[in-house]
């Protein structure tokens, strides 16, 4: 059985992540969502606001699950048992970044491999950071987002 994990902050969720999610989940049998916590990353969402908030876009697909974890990926992997890593690039930039993690985690766990996806074209320009960007000046994110993701993103905005 084929078991990967698709890690990230998904600080909020956009429709390039559920693009990458929904396209995996027909390539492996279990995908699982890591969400990571990480203390030293100012967050707009909690960890458990981000879990709840994927649980909700990906409740129709029957191999997604969604964890939050802590620490190094190596280990989470090892704990769930998986063996592929999944990351979406939308950039060449994105891809020498992305390679060096792949290849240390390589170095750390030889059983893991990292499939790279190629970010569909309309959401190629899309990352969590411009749609807090656009948030924070009371822009419209409904282009960004799922429609249940827009409010929940303006009321961080508002307090």
């Amino acid at each position: 059985m084929s078991r990967a994990i698709y890690p990230g902050s998904f600080d909020p969720v956009t429709f390039g992540h559920l693009d990458i999610i929904e396209r995996s989940s027909k390539m492996f049998d279990e995908v699982i969502i890591g969400v990571l916590c990480n203390s030293a990353k100012n967050s707009l969402f909690t960890v458990d606001e981000r879990v709840d908030m994927i649980r909700k876009m990906t409740e129709h697909y029957d191999n997604v699950k969604v964890m939050s974890f802590e620490g190094l990926l190596i280990d989470f992997a090892k704990k769930v048992d998986a063996t592929i890593i999944i990351r979406g690039l939308r950039a060449v930039t994105d891809f020498d970044y992305e390679i060096q993690i792949a290849q240390t985690n390589k170095v750390e766990y030889d059983k893991l491999e990292t499939i790279f996806m190629a970010t569909s074209l309309q959401y190629s320009y899309l990352s969590s950071t411009v749609v807090r960007e656009f948030a924070s000046y009371g822009g419209d994110i409904s282009r960004f987002v799922p429609a249940e993701i827009v409010p929940m993103v303006e009321d961080k905005f508002k307090k």
